[in-house]
């Protein structure tokens, strides 16, 4: 099966400038079709605010550049979403054949701040929503179908400390230990689970001063893009990544090999 045939669920797609709309674009150009999930009240309460309208505008252009696409817009806090989505993208285009999980919550407390509630929210959506979107997906998969692919998101906290945003690291530190322990109940179901660690990826958040350090310290010269995750995505969705599996990679230019 090739990334022509699949239809694929991309989550946390509501910025046009981010890794999920490149995820998106990618795959449509290679003929994926592909069910885009955002939450736009989630980026509204960060720094770097809401893309407002941007799934619906990312739909068109796959659209118009002669992709398949459809939008869902869900909190995936609730924890009826994850299947709500597949059930979307079969009524849309027919089975499932990968999801990838790439929404995130965003939080920003050290230990001094650290509530209760937070720790709740984060690890609903970012850990729980994930494990119930696979949860989904696998059960509507038929291993005589092949080719089925996951692909999670975590963050660098296995490669350096993120002491001011434990919410966030601890759920995305779940992500990457749960990988293997997912390979092992679905690669006999014909589904493979990777994991991508995206590095320092300019998604329009950073200062300029953070942009510049963090490039310079950087082997490769430069940030992470959303292209550069977009295309080992692309990649691991792929026949030529049937065999890979279990596998938490990163995309950054050796800036976690420091």
């Amino acid at each position: 099966m090739t990334n022509r045939q699949r239809v694929t669920i991309v989550t946390g797609a509501s910025r046009r400038i981010a890794i999920g709309a490149a995820v998106v674009r990618r795959i449509a150009a290679d003929g994926a079709a592909v069910l885009v999930h955002s939450w736009e009240p989630h980026d509204r309460e960060q720094e770097w605010g809401a893309d407002p309208g941007g799934a619906e505008a990312l739909v068109a252009e796959v659209r118009r550049a002669g992709g398949r696409a459809e939008h869902v817009a869900a909190d995936l806090a609730d924890p009826d979403a994850p299947g709500r989505l597949v059930e979307a993208a079969r009524d849309a285009f027919g089975p499932v054949d990968a999801v990838v999980a790439n929404h995130a919550r965003s939080s920003g407390q050290a230990l001094e701040d650290l509530t209760a509630a937070e720790l709740d929210l984060s690890y609903a959506v970012n850990t729980r929503a994930t494990l119930l979107l696979v949860q989904a997906f696998a059960a509507q998969h038929d291993p005589a179908r092949g080719g089925g692919r996951v692909v999670l998101f975590t963050s660098g906290q296995y490669h350096g400390a993120m002491p001011q945003e434990l919410p966030y690291i601890a759920s995305k530190a779940a992500l990457h230990e749960v990988t293997r322990s997912l390979v092992v109940h679905l690669m006999p179901r014909n589904i493979t689970v990777n994991c991508v660690n995206p590095g320092p990826n300019d998604t329009g958040y950073a200062t300029e001063a953070v942009r510049a350090d963090v490039a310079a310290r950087n082997p490769g010269g430069r940030w992470s893009t959303p292209a550069d995750a977009a295309a080992l995505v692309a990649w691991l969705l792929s026949d030529d990544a049937g065999w890979v599996t279990g596998q938490t990679i990163a995309s950054d230019g050796g800036w976690s090999s420091r």
